[in-house]
C-alpha cells in the first residue's frame, strides 16, 4: 500500500501501527460505519475524524476523534476547548486545511497542525481504528501514540 502523510508521521517517529484496507463504495458516505463493517471492527472502536470550526467570527478550526457508533457533542467539544460554539466544518475548508477528503481524513499528518480531543473512550482499547489518510484505508495503533502525535488530550466527546 502507498504511504499517506499519516502513515508517513508514523513511520517517521518509529512507532508500531498496521494498515487496512478494504474496497471503498464510492456511492456510501456513511465512511466510518463502511469501514468498520468492512473490517469487521466493533464500531466503538473504530474512530472518526471530525473538523470542527469553533471560531465566533471567523473559522478557527480544531479535531475531534470520535468512535463511529456515537455523535460528537458539539456543545461539550466547545466547552473543553473554551469555545463559545463549534459546528462542522465546511468540506472544502477542510480539505484546503488538512489535506485530505472527507472519508479520509485522518488525525495524522495533516497539513495545519490543528487542536485535537480524543474522546475518552479511546483508552478502553489496546488499539484503536482511524483513518490513514484515504478512503477504503485504516490505521490501527495505540490510542496513546495517537494523542502524542497529534498532541492531543483525551477529553469526554461522545454521545
Amino acid at each position: 500500500m502507498a504511504a499517506t502523510p499519516a502513515t508517513a508521521v508514523l513511520d517517521a517517529a518509529g512507532v508500531s501501527y498496521r494498515l487496512h484496507s478494504y474496497d471503498h463504495d464510492p456511492a456510501n458516505t456513511n465512511y466510518g460505519a463502511e469501514a468498520s463493517a468492512a473490517l469487521g471492527i466493533d464500531p466503538d472502536q473504530m474512530f472518526k475524524t471530525l473538523v470542527i470550526d469553533i471560531g465566533a467570527t471567523r473559522s478557527e478550526l480544531a479535531v475531534a476523534v470520535v468512535p463511529v457508533s456515537g455523535q460528537l457533542g458539539l456543545k461539550q467539544f466547545a466547552a473543553e476547548l473554551g469555545a463559545k460554539r463549534a459546528a462542522l466544518a465546511e468540506a472544502g475548508l477542510v480539505t484546503r486545511t488538512t489535506g485530505y477528503i472527507l472519508g479520509g481524513v485522518s488525525p495524522l499528518g495533516q497539513k495545519v497542525a490543528l487542536p485535537t480531543l480524543i474522546d475518552e473512550t479511546a483508552e478502553l482499547w489496546d488499539t484503536i481504528f482511524v483513518s490513514a489518510g484515504r478512503r477504503g484505508m485504516d490505521i490501527e495503533l495505540a490510542p496513546a501514540d495517537l494523542a502524542r502525535l497529534t498532541g492531543a488530550r483525551f477529553a469526554d466527546l461522545a454521545r
